[in-house]
């Protein structure tokens, strides 16, 4: 799991966003599963509990456990993370009709956690995509 400076600090960056973020911390009271963000190149398995980042892990190993995936490639990724995303990759639902994302395990917990996650994804508008 070889990182450069920039992405090792992005990820930290993000991190940090995270807890500190307004929005998620007003919803993130029960905001506690694991889920992964497969971005081809890498892939980052985050661990939530009561809307903290309790682990971040780049590259998991395969038996690592989570509650719901969310798979694209890596260009899919890099668009999501640009200051303003081009039309259909604003938001997860358009870039999984229009697009190369997928949204597989246990749907339900993405779904009763969906806003906090949308707001997870548009903080790498600020750090920048992770990959």
């Amino acid at each position: 799991m070889t990182m450069t400076t920039s992405k090792e600090s992005a990820v930290a960056e993000f991190r940090r966003l995270s807890d500190s973020d307004p929005e998620i911390q007003a919803h993130g009271k029960y905001f506690s599963c694991s889920f992964l963000w497969d971005m081809e190149e890498k892939k980052f398995l985050i661990r939530m509990h009561r809307g903290k980042v309790e682990d971040l892990i780049v590259d998991p190993e395969p038996l690592e456990a989570y509650d719901f995936a969310i798979r694209a490639s890596a260009d899919t990724w890099r668009e999501f993370g640009r200051p303003t995303p081009a039309p259909m990759f604003h938001g997860i639902w358009a870039a999984t009709f229009q697009r190369d994302m997928r949204l597989e395990g246990d749907l339900l917990v993405l779904m009763q956690n969906l806003r906090c996650v949308t707001r997870q994804i548009e903080l790498l508008r600020t750090t920048g995509p992770l990959v």
